[in-house]
């Protein structure tokens, strides 16, 4: 890890950190987009490798969000990033499922607020913001 990344990684940790009492679920799966390899961009991309393109897409543009399912999510991610995070929150992997099938397009919705994948450089302020959000709103806004 070279000396930008392990920044990039303290600001995380730091802003997950700070809301996760109020949000632990918001920014585990926060953190889950941060690590995720190519981070948003990636993300989007192992949904359209995995034939979800078109829900994933309508997270991104400006139209309604697409519903996922929990199996949606297994199949787009896998079971490896689930197992991380059912473990994370202290919970079964088919709640964890769950989780991300409610909360992932509406994480994805905010951080992409022009309709386009932002450059890894503002998700960290764009993370913040969101999380901030969480704290004053609620999950269900």
């Amino acid at each position: 890890m070279n000396f930008i990344d392990d920044l990039k990684q303290k600001a995380v940790s730091a802003v997950t950190g700070s809301v996760a009492g109020s949000n632990p679920e918001a920014a585990a799966v926060l953190e889950m987009i941060q690590n995720h390899p190519g981070g948003i961009s990636g993300l989007v991309q192992g949904f359209h490798d995995n034939g979800l393109g078109g829900i994933v897409s309508s997270w991104v543009g400006g139209g309604p969000n697409q519903s996922i399912s929990p199996d949606q999510i297994k199949q787009a991610l896998g079971s490896a990033p689930v197992q991380a995070l059912a473990q994370k929150l202290g919970v079964s992997p088919e709640a964890a499922s769950s989780t991300l099938a409610q909360m992932l397009p509406m994480v994805m919705d905010k951080l992409t607020p022009n309709g386009s994948v932002p450059q890894q450089s503002n998700l960290m302020e764009m993370g913040k913001s969101l999380l901030s959000s969480f704290g004053k709103t609620g999950t269900n806004s």
